[in-house]
């Protein structure tokens, strides 16, 4: 079964999602932007017909899935607007700003018995996906420590232009922005969260609302100790994106700059598989992103409807992320 599919915002991430819909079987039939010129460029390109009012465009009786690409504090909104509208709804990360927003549409989507997908795509890197092995298994015997580094670059130029980034109400802070997929993977390889506390600052960018760089110090349920450091004041570029974990029989480290390659293992009785570095990355021009894996993102939509596989990552996970985003933000004591 072919699906049609609708985008919301006409940004960066949105071209992503749409050679990925037809890549992967489906067919964009769709798109909306308030702003005009973005939504006819956009519509022009991908030869569909284009809207300025999601509401409009939620007439269309032909969409079953729309796909948010909106700014973080609109995707809540525009998320039940699709649900009220019988859509399905694939989500951007992060979810929404606050754990209220993700329960309402949680929400939504139950009582109108939609399908809600997370667009976590950095859980299908290959190291990830090995680590994930090696814990399910045991092979690390008690895990002690994790080490999570995010260090990117974001200058001026990144939020000059922007009329959301980089603000407290649609932005809401880099762990949304940049870091939600790093938080997301430390929630689904070593459980829930029961200590935070954290400090964030602004160095280097007077021209945003929010953090650039920030420390946190998490204890998870199962006594893992687990250090974040991050910034996006890399200089010139983007450096590291890593994550250690040290274990009873072992030790493992995944590296690059978004978590794309292994750099350090030994584990008793224990070689990972021959992986090679994944090399691709969402490119922006001016700045790069995370892995770009949403090519697996859309294979597990279409296999949900088609092959009754499950959501790779839910709704109840992509709320957990936010969850402990806002707890971070919330015990640092900073307004």
């Amino acid at each position: 079964m072919s699906l049609n599919f609708a985008i919301v915002g006409c940004g960066s991430i949105a071209e992503r999602h749409a050679i990925q819909i037809t890549a992967n079987g489906g067919r964009l039939i769709a798109c909306c932007d308030i702003l005009l010129e973005k939504a006819a460029a956009f519509g022009e390109k991908h030869h569909i017909p284009f809207y300025i009012s999601m509401d409009a465009m939620m007439k269309n009786d032909e969409i079953e899935v729309v796909s948010i690409c909106t700014p973080n504090g609109l995707h809540a909104e525009h998320s039940i607007v699709a649900f009220n509208a019988l859509k399905h709804v694939v989500c951007e990360k992060p979810m929404a700003l606050n754990v209220e927003d993700c329960l309402a549409m949680i929400a939504a989507a139950e009582t109108k018995n939609k399908k809600l997908f997370m667009v976590m795509q950095n859980r299908f890197n290959p190291p990830v996906v090995e680590l994930k092995k090696i814990i399910v298994k045991g092979l690390l015997g008690t895990i002690y420590n994790v080490q999570l580094s995010c260090f990117w670059n974001r200058n001026s130029d990144y939020y000059k232009n922007s009329k959301w980034k980089g603000t407290k109400q649609l932005d809401g802070g880099i762990l949304y922005t940049q870091f939600s997929h790093f938080i997301d993977i430390l929630l689904w390889l070593f459980g829930e969260v029961e200590k935070v506390n954290a400090v964030v600052q602004n160095f280097n960018h007077s021209e945003i609302e929010i953090d650039d760089s920030g420390i946190v110090l998490l204890k998870f349920k199962n006594n893992i100790l687990c250090t974040i450091n991050y910034s996006i004041n890399a200089f010139e570029k983007n450096y590291e994106g890593s994550l250690t974990v040290i274990g009873e029989k072992g030790i493992f480290k995944i590296g690059g700059q978004y978590l794309n390659k292994i750099e350090h293992y030994n584990i008793k009785n224990y070689t990972p598989e021959n992986i090679a570095e994944d090399r691709l990355v969402n490119d922006y021009g001016n700045y790069t992103g995370s892995m770009s894996n949403h090519n697996l993102v859309y294979e597990n939509v279409i296999n949900v409807f088609n092959n009754k596989a499950q959501i790779a990552t839910t709704g109840l996970e992509g709320m957990k992320t936010v969850q402990l985003i806002e707890n971070i933000y919330q015990n640092t004591g900073w307004e």
